[in-house]
């Protein structure tokens, strides 16, 4: 089941089946106690055979409502060889071998609402960096009581050239307008059936119409659990709407590739949807 924040409200794909979910935002969805059994019930209520339409493309909007996005670093191999070599000249090659390592991950903010943009939104290039990516990450989205409720598709935008140059710029380079967006769904998850290793994570960047750079991975290279990540994320902290946690990435473009204004970015995970974005 997959749940959409569109316009009109709610919207639930059921096995091909869309309900429109009245009465609900998207923080009654995500606080709640047990999300999936909200949502249902909720459809209960309502009555009604499941005849809505599904949601045009220009309807959706950003799966996020009065969340935090947190994001997890050096989670998969690639990710720790790609900012060991952008941190070697200022000598902080070091620090992502001990973290990949290191019983403690990498946890960082990433962003608010207002700075995260949905599917076909315009993520952002830093005015003062010349070297810019998207991370394609599965997303996890965390109700208040750090139970894993379901998953999104997100684009950690990233200036590799800002955090390469110091760690310390790390926040410089990740948290800017425009620097993060989920979407199309919020897949609910299943305790009974998780998402399988063999589930894949597809980039694709086009420019001018051709694909510039394309890279997959799977879920099977990431180092760390998803319940360790956020445990550590709610260590000492509270979300009492919920929050959404990136869990790395194992797509790095090569060093000499950067993005541009117009590239169209897509990132793919099967059993969630497609993201897509425009750079402006």
């Amino acid at each position: 089941m997959r749940l959409y924040r569109t316009v009109r409200g709610l919207v639930v794909d059921r096995d091909g089946v869309w309900r429109d979910v009245p009465g609900m935002t998207w923080d009654d969805f995500l606080s709640s106690t047990d999300p999936t059994a909200t949502v249902v019930e909720r459809l209960r209520c309502s009555g009604g055979s499941g005849n809505a339409a599904p949601p045009a493309a220009a309807d959706l909007l950003a799966p996020i409502g009065s969340q935090e996005v947190w994001a997890a670093g050096v989670t998969y191999l690639r990710s720790r060889d790609a900012r060991k070599e952008e941190a070697k000249s200022a000598g902080g090659g070091d620090f992502y071998d001990r973290v990949y390592a290191a019983d403690r991950p990498e946890l960082f903010f990433k962003s608010t609402a207002s700075r995260t943009v949905g599917p076909g939104g315009r993520v952002r290039l830093r005015g003062d960096s010349k070297w810019n990516v998207p991370e394609p990450e599965l997303t996890l989205a965390v109700n208040p009581a750090g139970r894993i409720v379901g998953y999104t598709v997100g684009n950690d935008m990233s200036s590799r050239d800002i955090e390469g140059e110091n760690p310390l710029y790390l926040p410089q380079a990740k948290v800017y307008d425009g620097s993060c967006a989920l979407g199309p769904s919020v897949l609910l998850a299943d305790p009974a059936a998780p998402l399988p290793p063999t589930t894949e994570i597809k980039l694709t960047i086009a420019r001018g119409g051709s694909p510039a750079f394309q890279g997959r991975t799977s879920l099977s290279q990431i180092k760390r659990r998803f319940d360790e990540l956020v445990a550590y994320l709610f260590r000492d902290q509270s979300f009492p709407a919920g929050v959404y946690l990136m869990t790395g990435t194992g797509v790095v473009p090569p060093d000499d590739f950067t993005l541009r204004t117009g590239d169209e970015v897509t990132i793919e995970i099967p059993p969630i949807g497609v993201l897509t974005n425009v750079v402006g």
